[in-house]
């Protein structure tokens, strides 16, 4: 036997994975219940009830969400059982989960472009939004989060054929190059979180001027920007630091159990934000709701509709 092999058995990490599993049973079972009901209120209010620009960005939030929260019964599954269908059903349901984070991510940073441009642009917002341009944004944000998932129906090819099958698990070698990790977290994470960063600062700095005494829209900028990054900057740091690991750029035993541990519940926690954003929603409609903003007005001077922002 190999000392890497010999190395590869001492770091089963079999007491990882039994708490990992019992932690995601804990995480995940509410937040399925809780995302698929709170989200499916949202998709109907935001469907039926009411249409405007913010309203569209938040349907394909919910939507992405929903994307989300499908596969998590076959991650539970797949946690504790041998995974009984095939590979290329584990590859669906696994495109299917990255399909909702990323779109989740390109979403909401369209939603603060959107908010953006109407606070601070209020002119180029009569032009730049309305519900056709919307539509258009979120057709292109679907484009770029199908293409880009693409990879993912080859992350079980040339794994080890010796070892048990684990769905969302055992991802090949060749899915952990810099060539297919460094696009994901760059365009994935860093540009997204960088453009919602400046807006956010722009949008509160504006709104602390024009707005002083409206206290609820600057609580909603500060929630989404809070929720963002509590659900998405730890999982990203762990697919970083888990790619250093399967490039043995990082070799120690414990570190590697650390870091799986890690990456395992950082994953997990990033699906509370299916729960989060439903709650973000009916803030929003309420607050929309209370003004009694005219769908007329909104589209006309967007300078006085500082709830569609």
């Amino acid at each position: 036997m190999s000392a890497d092999n010999r190395s590869k058995m001492d770091c089963e990490m079999e007491v990882v994975k039994e708490w990992v599993n019992t932690i995601q049973l804990i995480i995940y079972i509410p937040t399925f219940i809780v995302g698929l009901f709170l989200n499916g209120i949202a998709l109907f209010i935001f469907i039926f009830k009411m249409r405007t620009e913010s309203t569209i960005y938040m349907t394909n939030l919910a939507i992405m969400d929903i994307f989300l929260l499908i596969p998590l019964p076959f991650r539970m599954y797949a946690a504790k059982n041998e995974w009984i269908l095939s590979k290329s059903a584990c590859s669906a349901f696994e495109a299917l989960y990255f399909v909702g984070v990323y779109g989740s991510i390109l979403t909401i940073t369209f939603i603060s472009i959107d908010r953006y441009i109407s606070i601070k642009h209020p002119f180029k917002a009569k032009i730049l939004r309305s519900p056709r341009n919307v539509y258009i944004a979120c057709f292109g944000i679907w484009i770029m989060v199908l293409v880009g998932v693409l990879p993912v129906f080859t992350f079980h090819k040339n794994t080890n054929t010796t070892e048990k099958f684990r769905c969302f698990h055992n991802f090949s070698d060749d899915s952990w190059q810099p060539k297919v990790v460094i696009p994901l977290v760059v365009f994935g994470f860093l540009i997204p979180v960088s453009i919602l960063l400046f807006c956010s600062i722009q949008i509160i700095n504006a709104l602390k001027k024009l707005q002083s005494n409206d206290k609820t829209s600057l609580r909603i900028v500060y929630a989404n920007l809070f929720v963002f990054l509590i659900s998405f900057t730890p999982s990203h740091l762990g697919i970083f630091l888990q790619f250093l690991v399967r490039n043995k750029i990082l070799i120690d035993c414990s570190t590697k159990m650390g870091i799986s541990f890690y990456v395992q519940i950082s994953m997990c926690l990033s699906n509370i934000t299916c729960c989060l954003d439903a709650i973000c929603y009916y803030f929003v409609a309420s607050e929309f709701r209370s003004r009694g903003i005219p769908r007329r007005l909104s589209s006309r001077n967007p300078t006085t509709s500082v709830t569609e922002i």
